[in-house]
């Protein structure tokens, strides 16, 4: 059967001073009413019915998480005692689904992610889960056509296509790529062999399990230790002590990368609009501009104007004079101001704000 894993456990400081310790982004809404974790739910929940639904999170957010997902099981939202990245996070997801669906196939989203339309997502997800099927010991990805170089994604490259499926192709997988410069980007983009990497992936547990022992068997260890004594009194003890213990990896460099350049892999062509919501400038491709190209949330009132980001809370009003391409976010008691070509530099603000001893703005 087809299990979701959804990952929100992430700080989101990319989108500090809407995005807090206390309340990070998944948590937030960019477009309607339903937080981005709901809309990520909402998005799978025709194909994947809540009892066969995870969310693994930071343990402050566990009460976050349960309250704004009443639907799920309790324990299946699972808060995470120490930030480990996303290798010890999937591994111990895939452990966990295991003990009770030993040939499940499973889903793995960062609660994160913008997709539309949702139909073509369910088209891809019904697809991959054939091609789960077909190839039960290949790690499945789901890879985004770009449309710009950017400098902000992991690239895929992939070769030749190994089948079809509900009008969805899927390819060989050839190597996995950090995030590159704009040179290499823009060469990447101009070949046509490139996906962005999307972070999704769909596989059988056994089989990430497997290359999780084969690759890091600290790590692997751990995460079947902590999966064995979950349901026993020790379970909270051991999870706590073993989980501290565990590397903080990404799953693309502790399985991926070495996966993908022995054939393992498998990326299918999404053929859905995607948007990891990585930066304020986001809210440009979510919503609409004004005459003078400024994307507005909140009160702003602005004599020659343009190409900016605003955001404001409640009844607080922004004004401008003589701008252009800035990002001005209030929240509380913290706003920032960014150029746009430097609002990707967002977290190294957060960590000078952390180092000067101003953690209660954060």
């Amino acid at each position: 059967m087809l299990h979701a894993m959804i990952m929100a456990g992430g700080g989101g400081t990319r989108f500090w001073p809407r995005s807090r310790e206390r309340r990070p982004k998944q948590f937030l809404s960019f477009s309607g009413d339903r937080t981005l974790l709901q809309e990520t739910v909402d998005r799978i929940s025709a194909q994947i019915p809540p009892e066969r639904t995870w969310v693994l999170t930071a343990e402050p957010y566990r009460a976050a998480t349960a309250e704004q997902l009443p639907e799920l099981l309790s324990e299946h939202v699972v808060g995470e005692p120490a930030r480990r990245d996303t290798a010890p996070c999937i591994g111990l997801g895939a452990a966990l689904i295991a003990r009770d669906d030993p040939d499940a196939t499973i889903i793995v989203m960062p609660a994160d992610h913008l997709i539309e339309p949702v139909q073509e997502f369910h088209r891809a997800v019904h697809a991959a889960e054939q091609f789960a099927a077909e190839f039960p010991t290949s790690l499945l990805t789901f890879g985004i056509p770009p449309n710009y170089p950017s400098i902000g994604y992991g690239y895929i490259k992939f070769a030749e296509q190994v089948a079809i499926r509900q009008g969805v192709p899927v390819s060989r997988v050839t190597e996995f790529v950090e995030k590159p410069d704009e040179q290499t980007a823009e060469q990447y983009v101009a070949s046509g062999q490139y996906f962005w990497n999307s972070g999704i992936f769909v596989w059988k547990p056994a089989t990430v399990l497997g290359e999780l022992r084969a690759n890091k068997p600290e790590l692997y260890q751990i995460v079947m230790r902590i999966a064995d004594a979950w349901d026993t009194p020790r379970g909270p003890e051991v999870f706590r002590t073993e989980y501290e213990k565990a590397e903080k990896i990404s799953i693309d460099y502790a399985v991926m990368q070495d996966a993908g350049k022995a054939g393992k892999v498998l990326v299918m062509h999404a053929p859905y609009q995607w948007d990891d919501v990585g930066s304020w400038l986001a809210l440009e491709r979510r919503n609409p501009q004004d005459p003078q190209r400024n994307t507005v949330q909140g009160l702003h009132c602005g004599v020659t104007t343009s190409g900016c980001v605003i955001v404001s809370d409640g009844d607080h009003l922004i004004g401008t004079i003589g701008v252009k391409d800035l990002i001005i976010i209030q929240n509380g008691n913290a706003t920032l101001v960014a150029t746009r070509e430097n609002e990707g530099e967002v977290k190294k603000l957060v960590d000078e704000i952390k180092a000067k001893g101003l953690g209660r703005f954060l």
